[in-house]
């Protein structure tokens, strides 16, 4: 399982990624000051955006729910850290990281292509 400072770490490995704590309590990872995962310092609810195919299949897991006050179909909220074996967690925020870097203008994009 992962810990808060292994998020941590993992989450800022990321090329381009920036870290800020918004709305007083939640610690929020971002490209290009767009957010792609956030937690909460107070309660460990962590959110990211999910591919819209898989976010039913998502939601009905144990201790995931639609992200409160995000987009409905594209985040997920889970109740904290061990809701997900370490690497699933991992390649959620790399997905959810590229999701939201597909959204931005393709010369933003192109700073982070391989």
């Amino acid at each position: 399982m992962m810990d808060i400072e292994m998020f941590r770490e993992y989450c800022l490995s990321l090329p381009g990624t920036t870290e800020e704590v918004k709305w007083e309590d939640n610690l929020c990872f971002m490209i290009e000051k767009k957010i792609f995962v956030m937690s909460s310092l107070t309660d460990g609810n962590l959110a990211m955006k999910c591919n819209p195919e898989e976010f039913e299949e998502l939601i009905a897991r144990d201790g995931i729910s639609q992200a409160w006050h995000l987009a409905k179909g594209q985040w997920i909220g889970l109740t904290d850290l061990e809701v997900m074996p370490a690497t699933e967690l991992k390649r959620r925020i790399a997905d959810s990281r590229q999701l939201v870097l597909n959204k931005l203008p393709k010369k933003i994009q192109e700073k982070y292509r391989d």
